[in-house]
C-alpha cells in the first residue's frame, strides 16, 4: 500500500475512524475533511452479507437518484425506424445501428450509457469486447435492452443510476460531489439504501448490510450506521 500525503494524515487526525456515525453526521464530516482542489466526489461503500462465489447472490440494481450526480449524461440508442424516431424525440444524444456500430469500433466512446432494442441486439453483441468490460454494454436486466426507449432515456437523463456489487461483495456508488448540500447527499444515499435494499437475493442469509463507510475521492473513510438507514428505507 502507497503512502498517503501530508494532506490525507492531517484529515486521519482529526477523526477516530471506528466511530461509527448517522448518516447526516457522517456527511458532514466527510465534506469538513475533503481537502483537494477540485469538486470531489462523495462515495459510499457497502460490505453486503452475500456469497459472490454463487451466481445467484450476485447485487445488481439501479436507482433514479433524486439529485442527479452533478454530470452530464449522454444516452446512445441502437435502434431503427419508429423506435430510433422515439429515441431521438426522447433526448438521445445518438441514435443508430450500423452507423453506430462502426463509430463505436473506430473508438469513439464519447457516451455515458447505451441503450438498444432487442430487435438489434444481435448486431450490438459485436461490440462486447469494447462495451462489455466498461459496464456499457445493454443489458436486460438494466432496462437498458428495452422497446420502451423513451422512458429509459428519460430515467437515465434524470439520474438512473447502476450499482452491482465486486468479487469482494462490496457496492461502490457514488452519491454526488462534496459541493452538494449534505440534505442532498442524504437523500440520494437513502434512495440508493432503499434500491440496495430491494435487490436483496433471496439466497442471502443473515445480516445483510454489515459495514458502510462513506468518503470523498482523496478523503478519509467515515463510517456510517446501516441499521439507521435500513429503518428509514
Amino acid at each position: 500500500m502507497g503512502k498517503h500525503g501530508k494532506k490525507f494524515e492531517n484529515a486521519v487526525q482529526k477523526i477516530d475512524r471506528a466511530q461509527v456515525y448517522l448518516a447526516k453526521d457522517a456527511l458532514v464530516k466527510v465534506k469538513e475533511l475533503a481537502y483537494a482542489k477540485f469538486d470531489e466526489s462523495i462515495d459510499v461503500n457497502v460490505n453486503l452479507g452475500v456469497d459472490v462465489s454463487k451466481g445467484e447472490q450476485t447485487v445488481r440494481g439501479s436507482v433514479v437518484l433524486p439529485h442527479s450526480r452533478g454530470k452530464e449524461v449522454k444516452v446512445i440508442v441502437f435502434a431503427k425506424g419508429d423506435y430510433a424516431d422515439q429515441a431521438k424525440k426522447a433526448g438521445a444524444d445518438y441514435v443508430g445501428a450500423e452507423d453506430l456500430v462502426e463509430k463505436i469500433s473506430g473508438g469513439w466512446m464519447d457516451f455515458t450509457y447505451a441503450v438498444a432494442t432487442p430487435d438489434i441486439m444481435g448486431l450490438v453483441g459485436k461490440l462486447a469486447k469494447q462495451l462489455g468490460p466498461r459496464g456499457l454494454l445493454p443489458n436486460k436486466k438494466l432496462g437498458t435492452v428495452t422497446f420502451e426507449v423513451a422512458s429509459i432515456i428519460q430515467d437515465l437523463k434524470k439520474g438512473r443510476e447502476f450499482f452491482k456489487t465486486d468479487k469482494s461483495g462490496i457496492v461502490h456508488f457514488s452519491l454526488g460531489k462534496v459541493s452538494f448540500d449534505v440534505d442532498k447527499l442524504q437523500e440520494n444515499l437513502g434512495a440508493f439504501i432503499k434500491s440496495l435494499v430491494a435487490a436483496k437475493p433471496a439466497a442471502a442469509k443473515g445480516k445483510y448490510l454489515k459495514k458502510m463507510t462513506v468518503s470523498s475521492t482523496m478523503g478519509v473513510g467515515v463510517q456510517v450506521n446501516p441499521d439507521e438507514l435500513l429503518r428509514s428505507s
